[in-house]
């Protein structure tokens, strides 16, 4: 089985883009546009509620006796348009609302009474008020969206997005957060070339909010000065494990003795059909290869995670294995296989693409992540960081040299 077309971002995906729905089975989509989903026809409904509400209000006062009122609905439909409508359509509503029942009271020949005469100062009043609200909700939402531009740029400010293609490898990444708009967790990746090869990382902060964001941060700077000073994949790991110490030194309370990060670093030599990875705590990473077979490449030797060195002296070891032409590599954070279903069984990745073929690492993590929604249900319990690198074959770079 295949999955072909380039993804719609092929350099990756953040949190906010829009996520495309390449789904996991052998079903074609059906011709012509796809039906509505209930949730878009609550939408329509929704916006539609103030216009029914007057509607309604007024054909219940026209067949009733003139002592039944319709107050209740003229009242709410105001206030309903105030959060779905423009400040014009929150106003155009109120003055609907108001025409309406002096229209009404005056046909019925009922305006000069107390009751009426207090009904309409009410419903007026309510207008009015529906338009202060609509200007509030306005303006909490323009902060609202100012809030989400300034954490999405500090999103890639942290995770800044890698390049399509480095050193000939194809990269793609993507970064979901299991809190609704959330932009900024505790999960990391970073890729760096280097003198000896494309240097990768992906790892996952213990704790949650700006300590986590700061340790990430501290992280992925460190990575990135190794990366292109040390020598091995080993001194990097050590690298990392004295600058995540260093931050311990400044942090107080229980950060300060029990912080660490989980993290697999792998490195990728140049002209060369290996991958090389250090495991330090973290779930294992997943070999795709071209014929839909795949693997996962556990440690052979258990590593504490990184800032964890005060308990202990294991001294770090590459591990080597191969990696050919067309295959793909998977690192992932643990909200990957930690994701539960209905019934409590946690999402397993050797599973869901065992025989599957993936012709570029984005369209594998554009599948991955939406079959993980599908899977819990949209509510996932951590955030989850993916990283795929592909070796193109050689006749993919036949081809290119050709194009």
């Amino acid at each position: 089985m295949e999955d072909e077309g380039a993804a719609a971002r092929a350099g990756g995906r953040l949190p906010g883009d829009p996520v495309p729905d390449p789904g996991l089975g052998d079903e074609q989509p059906p011709a012509g546009p796809p039906p509505r989903s209930r949730t878009a026809y609550g939408r329509v409904f929704v916006h539609a509620l103030p216009v029914l509400l007057i509607v309604v209000a007024i054909l219940y006062d026209i067949l009733t006796p003139r002592y039944f009122t319709a107050g209740p609905l003229y009242t709410a439909a105001p206030l309903i348009a105030a959060p779905l409508y423009s400040r014009r359509g929150t106003a155009l509503t109120g003055v609907a609302v108001v025409v309406s029942v002096i229209g009404l009271q005056l046909g019925k020949g009922v305006i000069h009474y107390v009751d009426s005469l207090t009904e309409l100062i009410t419903i007026a009043t309510v207008a009015v008020l529906a338009v202060i609200v609509n200007g509030m909700v306005r303006r909490s939402s323009e902060r609202l969206v100012s809030v989400r531009e300034i954490a999405a740029a500090a999103q890639r400010a942290v995770l800044p997005q890698p390049a399509e293609r480095i050193a000939g490898f194809e990269i793609a990444v993507c970064y979901e957060a299991a809190q609704a708009d959330a932009f900024i967790g505790g999960d990391l990746y970073a890729v760096q070339d280097s003198a000896r090869g494309v240097r990768l990382i992906v790892g996952d902060v213990r704790g949650k909010g700006m300590g986590a964001v700061a340790a990430v941060a501290v992280v992925i700077g460190a990575f990135r000065e190794a990366a292109e000073q040390e020598a091995t994949l080993e001194a990097v790991a050590q690298r990392l494990e004295r600058a995540l110490a260093r931050e311990g030194t400044r942090r107080d309370g229980l950060d300060a003795f029990e912080g660490f990060t989980t993290a697999v670093l792998a490195e990728l030599p140049h002209g060369d059909g290996t991958v090389r990875i250090v495991n330090r705590g973290h779930p294992p990473p997943l070999l795709l290869h071209a014929d839909g077979t795949l693997g996962a490449l556990p440690a052979r030797e258990s590593a504490l995670p990184l800032g964890m060195g005060e308990l202990g002296v294991w001294p770090d070891r590459a591990e080597e294995v191969d990696f050919p032409g067309g295959a793909t590599l998977l690192l992932y954070t643990d909200g990957l296989t930690e994701a539960r279903d209905a019934g409590g069984e946690f999402y397993d990745p050797l599973t869901r693409l065992a025989g599957r073929v993936f012709r570029h690492p984005a369209t594998l993590l554009d599948t991955l992540a939406e079959d993980v929604r599908r899977h819990s249900g949209g509510g996932m319990a951590d955030d989850m960081a993916l990283l795929a690198v592909r070796r193109p074959r050689h006749d993919d770079l036949d081809h290119c040299h050709e194009s």
